[in-house]
């Protein structure tokens, strides 16, 4: 019986030491709004001076009935952009490009290089797929466009979620600063209605 007591108050303060030994974690504070909003300020400083920059990814587009998936690359100087598409198991793909004069080409389709001056529209009529062009050259570097509401911050003072050109555009994930370039989006998705975006950044670069 003594035994057993032993083992019992022994078995006990082996169960106390582990406890105590546990270290306890603090949450960390959030960010509060206005520090937030300051930090966003300091990144679109820093990226509207950047004017060139190319980022690969990986894109999912759907818009209900129909859907695709590929490898994407974004190239964009000046204004200017490029933008192509892959995908690796139909084997299709197409590239978009901006015009100087304004507007935009769709290279890759059946029925040869289609012109317009709405690259969404442009898009749209010849894939099916609402993507908003102009808009997502802003979204994906995590900034906001001109009208855009709803803007909602992480407790690590990025911006995670927003609301514009009647788009919901959410941040999943963000990747730390690197090549001189603040923090990125690395997940993100755009949807509106049945249309949506979904994309998930390998890399950023700059000249």
């Amino acid at each position: 019986m003594h035994a057993r007591m032993r083992l019992a108050a022994l078995l006990l303060l082996l169960l106390l030491a582990a406890c105590t030994s546990t270290p306890t974690r603090t949450p960390a504070a959030a960010v509060p709004a206005a520090e937030a909003e300051r930090q966003q300020a300091q990144r679109r400083e820093v990226l509207e001076g950047i004017a060139a920059w190319s980022l690969q990814a990986r894109v999912a587009i759907s818009n209900g009935q129909k859907g695709g998936s590929g490898r994407l690359e974004w190239n964009w100087q000046d204004g200017q952009y490029r933008i192509s598409l892959g995908a690796p198991v139909t084997r299709q793909s197409w590239s978009l490009s901006s015009l100087p004069g304004g507007g935009a080409v769709l290279e890759g389709i059946d029925g040869g290089p289609r012109q317009g001056g709405d690259a969404s529209l442009l898009l749209r009529e010849a894939t099916g797929w609402e993507v908003p062009v102009q808009e997502l050259a802003w979204w994906v570097r995590g900034l906001e466009t001109p009208g855009a509401d709803a803007i909602e911050y992480g407790a690590d003072g990025r911006l995670q979620r927003m609301r514009a050109a009647g788009w919901n555009i959410e941040y999943q994930e963000w990747m730390p600063p690197a090549g001189g370039l603040p923090a990125m989006p690395r997940r993100m998705q755009a949807e509106r209605g049945e249309a949506r975006v979904r994309l998930v950044v390998d890399g950023w670069s700059t000249p």
